[in-house]
């Protein structure tokens, strides 16, 4: 059978053998000069080694796919001309001395400061007279390319050696057999790119799996690293601004002036003798729009808005910017997404931050979705800063009937998830748990029935009724209405399953859905902050009593204001709040939003509302309770001014914070 296969494919996997094993023998390097790994558990150093030969496999396949193109579309040709010959040697000796560089870099890189390599390593080129200086002080740089010539000569020899042992093969094959030949190394050489047999490809992000830093920094691959960190390497801190506007977000959170520190120790006189659970479920693409409560000619949530009713809720409560994957990373890290490409839950430099979950001591810490974690690399935010943190996703439930491209439907994520929070509540233990539903986004699955729920038809909703609550689709509305039904039905889950007495539930949107202009929040419609304004609230009938509290709050503040309900002692290092403090008075809602096509950020205090682009600077100011909508910043020069200064703080905090949160 191996007899049969052309020797130009045989040519292409050789090479992908050799390139692997040279890339994995980096790692082994590494592991024994680098890694100080000898403290940490065998399972994790296991993961480590696996996860990490995944990613050469992945770099292997990637430097040789550009050649395996060529060789795949001459086939016979590439073995028997000299040309060919010529472009595979020199091919060939570029990429291993490439590979080489970076690796021998990453070396260095990594014993100065214990980070692998990644793109902010080229502020380094700045001074280049300085680095080369330091480098050839440090290092045998002379030793060093006397070896790399060597390294030329031997990949050269090499690469002819490999060329010339599949030159004998003559054996014709139809053009036929050629094609499939073709499609199939070209299938199975994409398949080591993509490198996985989920929804995901293979990111970064896994490599991010343990507490202890220094296994995710051996799992890593530096090329591939370096590359993904790349498009952000301009996203840095501006120290200037900072330190212009230190003083005034120092004054807001009431922080040390003298010196810069976020820390903010958090004690109580007395604690809870049965510590609390705390269950958070972020109730996908929510508004306060949609709902009834809020205002809705039609019945869309009836059961949050009973629940509403029931707890402390929050009417003026904002999520710092329009997406899931935005929301997920401020609600965990509190601090706001600010990041111009993408988000920063992609940011390979944004993951190592000192969170206020880590903080629940002695607790369970779960993490519950119905797809993967890989989906916007949040995986590292969580589980390389939340020590013990148990993940559940696609491949952790008992069921899994796959809804669609999200993974289980909300029914089966919470019922799965009752299922693991009542093992633990039986075994008398507290635990503190992240919910993130789906089924509220398009495609807006939901099943023709489920126990009480019936998806609305085309004829239940007039057009009319449609256009007056701003919904786009019917489809849309019934999507909602699911996630309300079971929401019902996961607190019906908690009643019987004994552990809702107990527990402090938060419910937050992470968005609104897309919907028409209406005459519900028209303004904000208008000014394009409609996505951002959700519902917030808490319910727990043992620890507090129904109320509404109208003062702006905004996402970062939803952890703070949790740990401090259910009195565990933390330090908060992050820009978010207590919005259960009666102290904290000066509550704003900071957003950050595209005004046409630039980036902004916008500040919410009381009914004012003032945003400024971070490139162009313009800005403008309006009361969202006015009927017309005009700019106020003329009319009132004093509250611009200090709406913009602490507009300017808050997001200058957060850049520095990103750079500077780092766990110890």
């Amino acid at each position: 059978m191996f007899k049969r296969i052309p020797n130009y494919i045989k040519y292409i996997f050789t090479h992908l053998i050799f390139l692997f094993a040279y890339i994995f023998f980096f790692r082994i390097l590494f592991y024994f000069l680098f890694s100080e790994l000898d403290n940490i558990a065998i399972s994790e150093v296991r993961k480590g080694f696996f996860l990490g030969a995944r990613f050469d496999l992945k770099l292997a396949v990637i430097t040789i796919f550009p050649i395996a193109i060529l060789v795949l579309i001459t086939n016979y040709k590439f073995l028997s001309k000299k040309i060919f010959k010529i472009i595979a040697n020199i091919y060939f000796l570029i990429g291993y001395v490439i590979l080489t560089l970076f690796f021998l870099f990453d070396f260095g890189y990594y014993d100065y400061l214990n980070i692998r390599l990644d793109a902010s390593s080229l502020r380094f080129l700045s001074n280049l007279k300085i680095s080369s200086k330091v480098l050839v002080e440090s290092y045998p740089i002379y030793k060093g390319l006397i070896g790399l010539l060597l390294l030329c000569v031997a990949v050269f020899w090499f690469s002819k050696f490999i060329y010339n042992s599949f030159t004998t093969q003559k054996t014709l094959i139809t053009n036929k057999v050629k094609s499939l030949y073709f499609i199939g190394t070209f299938l199975i050489l994409s398949f080591g790119i993509y490198n996985s047999f989920t929804h995901y490809p293979l990111r970064w992000s896994q490599a991010f799996f343990s507490k202890n830093n220094a296994v995710n920094q051996f799992t890593l691959n530096p090329v591939l690293y370096f590359f993904d960190s790349f498009a952000y390497r301009s996203e840095g801190v501006n120290m200037k601004e900072f330190n212009k506007y230190y003083p005034v977000i120092s004054k807001h959170l009431k922080l040390p002036k003298d010196s810069i520190s976020f820390s903010r120790k958090i004690n109580f006189e007395t604690t809870f003798k049965e510590k609390p659970n705390v269950i958070i479920v972020m109730l996908e693409s929510v508004g306060v729009k949609p709902m009834s409560y809020y205002g809705n000619p039609i019945n869309s949530t009836p059961v949050l808005d009973s629940l509403l009713q029931k707890s402390i809720s929050f009417p003026n409560f904002y999520v710092h910017k329009s997406g899931t994957a935005a929301s997920v990373f401020a609600s965990v890290t509190g601090l706001p997404d600010v990041e111009n490409i993408r988000t920063a839950s992609r940011n390979p430099l944004l993951q190592d931050q000192r969170i206020l979950f880590d903080q629940f001591t002695d607790y369970e810490k779960l993490f519950f979705l119905g797809g993967s974690a890989n989906w916007a690399n949040i995986r590292s935010i969580f589980q390389s800063n939340i020590k013990g943190l148990k993940i559940f996703e696609e491949g952790s439930y008992e069921t899994e009937n796959r809804a669609d491209v999200w993974g289980i439907d909300d029914y089966e994520l919470f019922k799965e998830a009752n299922k693991e929070l009542e093992k633990i509540s039986k075994k008398g233990k507290p635990f503190v748990a992240y919910i993130q539903t789906a089924t509220n986004h398009m495609p807006f699955t939901v099943p023709d029935a489920k126990e009480s729920y019936k998806p609305l038809k085309e004829n239940d909703i007039s057009k009319n009724q449609l256009e007056e609550s701003g919904f786009k689709s019917v489809d849309q509305l019934n999507a909602l209405r699911y996630l309300d039904f079971n929401v019902g039905r996961f607190l019906k889950r908690a009643k019987e399953s004994g552990y809702y007495d107990n527990t402090i539930f938060a419910f937050f949107g992470d968005h609104n859905t897309a919907m028409t202009k209406t005459d519900l929040y028209s303004k904000e419609y208008d000014l394009n902050i409609q996505s951002q304004h959700v519902p917030f609230l808490i319910h727990a009938p043992k620890y507090v009593k129904p109320r509404v509290i109208k003062k702006n709050g905004k996402l970062i503040d939803l952890f703070p204001t949790l740990i401090s309900l259910a009195k565990i002692e933390h330090t908060n290092y992050t820009l978010g709040n207590n919005l259960l403090d009666s102290t904290y008075i000066n509550s704003n809602s900071f957003v950050y939003l595209g005004i046409k096509g630039e980036p902004a950020v916008g500040i919410i205090e009381d009914s004012l509302y003032y945003y400024k682009t971070t490139i162009t600077k313009s800005n403008g100011l309006y009361n969202l309770k006015e009927k017309s909508l005009r700019d106020l910043k003329d009319n009132l020069p004093r509250k611009t001014r200090e709406l913009d200064s602490l507009l300017s703080a808050y997001y200058n905090a957060t850049k520095y914070l990103y750079f500077n949160n780092k766990k110890d």
